[in-house]
């Protein structure tokens, strides 16, 4: 599923191939018949990115909300149209672009009060200047969960999904399963920070990378990593292989109903130290 920095950068295209123009939109899939219908011709004002959440706001207060899910995909290009393939649920035509979006968990159309009702039931995302890192936090402190399930709780922190939430544990040097009642505010403050500054990274890129300056191919004369995901990574699906930093292997284990990858030495059980030389930097 595309984690939220995905999201995000979709948000951006869409804006810059259609924003402030109006669009025609039909369902050739049939699925979305109706709801196109209701925003064709109509012109799309802004886009924005919630967490996982695609949201396409029109002249008339409609929106447009598109969760990509596990299989949804968009894709887009220049005019003319080319013929429809595949089950394509909506397709968007604007001035000289044209967008097509299949497989998505949920596209529907929504009135100001059911995005309202939408955003209610996220947490804070960190990749908005208008996420409030407390609220996240008091849900948090208040939890025995393990920090790993709570990041993962889209009702916490919206738009971390499985590699940023493995990842941002290793770099904080804390076990997947610390419960969340053990995290301190100092320490929610630098998980947040860094998780932000990972997916802003993400956003910029279009990949996910984690691994600090030193842990780089180049820096350690090792061969990139390749895997469909893209992006250098310390632990995400790295099993058995040596950690990047101690060279303890990678453990991997089920939680919350995913895959965790951690180092045990780096991130060892609530009471005891991580091993040293971690690096700093993004």
């Amino acid at each position: 599923m595309p984690e939220g920095h995905t999201i995000h950068r979709l948000a951006m295209r869409h804006r810059e191939l259609f924003a402030g123009r109006p669009v025609r939109a039909v369902s050739p899939q049939g699925r979305f018949t109706a709801g196109a219908a209701l925003i064709d011709g109509r012109m799309l004002r802004d886009t924005e990115a919630y967490g996982k959440h695609l949201l396409h706001h029109y002249e008339d207060g409609r929106v447009v909300h598109v969760h990509l899910g596990l299989y949804g995909k968009f894709t887009d290009g220049e005019l003319p149209l080319p013929a429809p393939v595949g089950q394509i649920r909506m397709r968007l035509t604007g001035s000289d672009h044209w967008l097509d979006l299949r497989g998505p968990t949920a596209c529907e159309v929504l009135d100001p009060g059911g995005v309202e009702v939408l955003r209610s039931r996220l947490g804070a995302d960190p990749l908005r200047d208008d996420a409030d890192p407390a609220s996240a936090y008091a849900r948090v402190r208040a939890s025995t969960k393990p920090l790993f399930a709570l990041l993962m709780d889209q009702s916490i922190v919206a738009g971390c999904g499985l590699i940023y939430a493995n990842e941002v544990l290793f770099r904080a040097g804390l076990s997947p399963e610390t419960p969340g009642n053990a995290i301190d505010p100092e320490r929610w403050t630098a998980i947040w920070e860094d998780l932000r500054a990972l997916m802003k990274e993400g956003v910029a890129r279009g990949r996910i990378d984690t691994v600090h300056t030193e842990h780089t191919p180049e820096a350690m004369r090792r061969a990139p990593r390749v895997d469909r995901h893209g992006g250098e990574v310390y632990v995400y699906r790295r099993p058995g292989q040596p950690c990047l930093v101690c060279g303890t292997a990678v453990a991997r284990g089920p939680l919350a109903g995913r895959n965790l990858y951690w180092c045990p030495s780096c991130q060892p059980a609530v009471g005891r130290p991580p091993a040293r030389g971690r690096g700093r930097g993004v």
